[in-house]
């Protein structure tokens, strides 16, 4: 059982049963939602996925796709699209509770990814806000 919620904590979700997959979506739709350059999904079946506490807003972000969030902070919390994943909700994972708890197996629609997110490594890193 995973749980989670929004940052504010106004809304908060239990999902049950066993990831199907968590994979990192580079999307344009993803990226313009979440004003991230990436978001993590983890899907799991949709009748094992309910909201325990709130009620998150729900906009059509396409003709099937459903983005679920919360409507005090914005949270992007679910995403469900009948067409092409039926049965399946899947949770931005960084809402987990427990994001490490399962890492990431892939890399989706890489198509659209921002060129520049290939050398992010090579990046400076510092522990904390550098002074």
């Amino acid at each position: 059982m995973s749980t989670g919620g929004c940052q504010c904590g106004n809304v908060r979700y239990v999902a049950e049963g066993e990831p199907l997959h968590h994979a990192i979506c580079h999307c344009y739709d993803c990226r313009r939602s979440a004003g991230a350059p990436m978001v993590g999904w983890i899907a799991f079946k949709s009748d094992g996925v309910s909201v325990t506490k709130g009620e998150p807003r729900v906009h059509a972000s396409s003709e099937h796709g459903r983005r679920h969030f919360c409507p005090d902070c914005g949270t992007g919390l679910f995403y469900t699209n009948d067409t092409a994943l039926a049965g399946l909700t899947d949770i931005q994972s960084a809402t987990l509770d427990d994001p490490e708890a399962v890492p990431p197996a892939a890399h989706i629609q890489y198509a659209e990814h921002l060129r520049w997110t290939e050398r992010l490594d090579q990046l400076p890193k510092f522990e904390r806000y550098p002074g």
